[in-house]
């Protein structure tokens, strides 16, 4: 009994040995037992914060949403998507010793459509959701205010569009240069202000493309916007700077600063029809000058970022 007890026991050694080691019997190798350390997957496990971040992610993701093309304001920039990032999120909470949204870190996920995706068609606003506008000043006269309306901006650190006409431009160099050196963004307002909407495609064509020549002259930059003058277009205009590269750009709120308003009014203007994705359109007008200030606070103050057209058309959020 104590023999077979003795031999019960070295075998269990052995199958303990064989198991740890993972000993394997090969019989064409000189050395017939190879030892290796046993492969076993070792899953780190996450504590109770990180668990929680992983589980109340959903609750703050939002899907990208793409470019279309609406039935009234035509082409919509997309937006992108937020996910939250677990990784980093959990690290700052961890410092925190806490769960607390505020300190969720996001990725940000691009659509599938992008605006630039989409056919050729006129662009009025940015995307609905975007807590953003821009400030589109339509230049053909009127310098003697913008030095003063440059001031303002950069005393607010507000960057905004200039929609330059070529004619303007040729004769006021110096001041597109002191716009572009001041970092606002710089559109074409085609070269003599015409109507677009009564010109054949040549003739477009030849208005928009010299005014890109003038304007890339001064400023060493192309054009990638263009504003037709009085907003007034055809389907054969908005194609004619599709072919040259170029967005065709309108606004969806009008300070109609030419018709010389109080500053009141202009204000007014802005504050009752302000929006998310807002293109603004005012002009270098005394009125514009006087009121600049003002509108800017109105703007701020109902928590939207002013910023050019090509951040507002952008998907970043």
């Amino acid at each position: 009994m104590k023999r077979y007890l003795k031999y019960v026991h070295v075998l269990v050694f052995l199958i303990l040995i064989f198991t740890v080691f993972d000993i394997r019997y090969n019989p064409f190798q000189t050395d017939s037992v190879v030892i290796a350390p046993l492969e076993r997957e070792v899953s780190v496990p996450k504590d109770k914060l990180y668990m929680e971040i992983e589980n109340k992610k959903e609750a703050y993701q939002e899907n990208p949403e793409d470019a279309y093309i609406d039935s009234v304001w035509k082409k919509t920039p997309g937006r992108n998507g937020l996910e939250v990032n677990v990784e980093e999120s959990y690290q700052k909470m961890k410092q925190a010793d806490k769960w607390d949204e505020d300190l969720l870190v996001y990725n940000e996920t691009s659509p599938n459509i992008l605006l630039e995706d989409l056919p050729p068609s006129p662009i009025y606003r940015g995307h609905p959701k975007k807590e953003m506008v821009s400030l589109l000043i339509n230049v053909s006269w009127g310098e003697a205010y913008i030095p003063e309306m440059l001031q303002i901006l950069k005393d607010n650190q507000v960057k905004a569009t200039f929609f330059i006409e070529g004619k303007w431009a040729q004769n006021n160099a110096n001041m597109v240069k002191m716009i572009e050196e001041e970092g606002h963004l710089i559109g074409n307002h085609a070269y003599n202000h015409p109507d677009m909407k009564a010109l054949g495609n040549k003739d477009a064509y030849t208005q928009i493309e010299e005014t890109n020549q003038i304007l890339k002259t001064i400023t060493g930059k192309q054009p990638k916007w263009f504003a037709p003058p009085s907003g007034s277009y055809k389907e054969e205009t908005v194609q004619t700077a599709a072919e040259l590269e170029m967005e065709t750009i309108l606004w969806t709120v009008d300070t109609i600063d030419w018709k010389n308003p109080s500053v009141s009014v202009m204000v007014n203007r802005i504050e009752n029809n302000v929006h998310p994705g807002a293109m603004i359109l005012m002009h270098p007008t005394q009125a514009t000058a006087n009121g600049l200030e003002q509108m800017i606070n109105v703007i701020k103050e109902k928590g939207y970022k002013i910023g050019t057209v090509e951040s507002l058309l952008s998907e970043s959020r």
